[in-house]
């Protein structure tokens, strides 16, 4: 049975198809011939020239994936896990995570956060990365900048911006380990789900399920879905300046997290450990961080 593998067209998109593709070959002991990589083109790849909270949020990168899963065109689909939304249809169910890589961000045209230029330009469409420059330095200006990880690279090398921020994971996977500085994630905390590539399925087709979810691993799994019931339980979505981290710790899971205004002047941060990752505890999570925050930031997140 040959096993169609969706997938958005960017370079890093389909280092992470193939990633997958390796993952089930091995897994599975099948000939290469088994699985057919099949890149779809998205509406976030194909509108480039506007923040993506303007234009749909991250369902860009997702719904033209979800639909031909669902129309049969494929038979799962490759994300990475911070490109999809919260709150999935029923019909579509993620069946595994592979292991998670380095969370951090990386700062590219300069040594440090504290080394930028008073007011240097730094290119992101993040509002998470745009709200925790601005908190760590008002003076720099922040212009909104998309594009795949060469695209915005070749910004910064033109010097249509000073600086810019990628996810470490994806230069890895890239094969850009040596470029960028990593950001200590007790400075730049990562956006939730950072660095997890997740594959989904249809919820109903259970023999896939079951090839897919040999490939998962369960301490990548068990942290991406603590941060992201923290993510739906304050309401966060694509406009909210939110970062999340849940890591296994010898007394269950340690979660940070932290919520912040657009331009910001107030963050709020929690720091507990201890965890099981229940919904629950989500729920108290989230009221945590609302319960320290100003009305005007509780009114970002919709409360």
């Amino acid at each position: 049975m040959l096993l169609r593998l969706g997938t958005r067209g960017s370079p890093l998109a389909l280092v992470q198809a193939n990633m997958v593709r390796d993952a089930l070959l091995a897994a599975h002991g099948w000939a290469p011939e088994r699985i057919e990589i099949v890149p779809i083109r998205t509406t976030g790849d194909r509108v480039q020239d506007r923040p993506l909270a303007e234009i749909g949020g991250k369902a860009l990168w997702t719904k033209e994936l979800d639909r031909a899963l669902l129309d049969r065109e494929i038979d799962l689909a490759v994300h990475s896990m911070k490109d999809v939304e919260t709150i999935r249809p029923e019909s579509i169910a993620v069946a595994a995570m592979l292991p998670r890589a380095d969370v951090r961000d990386r700062l590219i045209g300069a040594e440090s956060i504290a080394a930028l230029p008073q007011g240097a330009r730094i290119g992101t469409s993040s509002p998470r990365r745009a709200a925790q420059l601005r908190r760590l330095r008002p003076d720099l200006t922040i212009l909104s900048l998309r594009g795949n990880v060469d695209t915005r690279r070749a910004k910064v090398a033109m010097g249509e911006v000073d600086a810019t921020l990628l996810a470490a994971a994806g230069l890895d996977r890239l094969g850009y380990g040596d470029v960028g500085v990593a950001i200590d994630i007790d400075q730049l905390l990562p956006a939730p789900s950072q660095g997890a590539v997740g594959i989904e399925v249809r919820a109903d087709d259970s023999t896939t399920r079951i090839h897919v979810a040999a490939i998962g691993d369960a301490l990548t799994e068990r942290c991406v879905w603590a941060e992201r019931a923290l993510l739906a339980a304050i309401s966060g979505d694509c406009h909210s300046p939110i970062a999340a981290l849940a890591t296994v710790a010898p007394d269950g899971l340690r979660l940070r997290a932290e919520i912040l205004r657009e331009d910001g002047s107030e963050h709020v941060r929690i720091d507990r450990s201890g965890l099981s990752g229940t919904a629950e505890e989500a729920v108290d999570h989230a009221q945590a961080l609302l319960a320290g925050a100003s009305p005007q930031l509780r009114r970002l997140f919709g409360h």
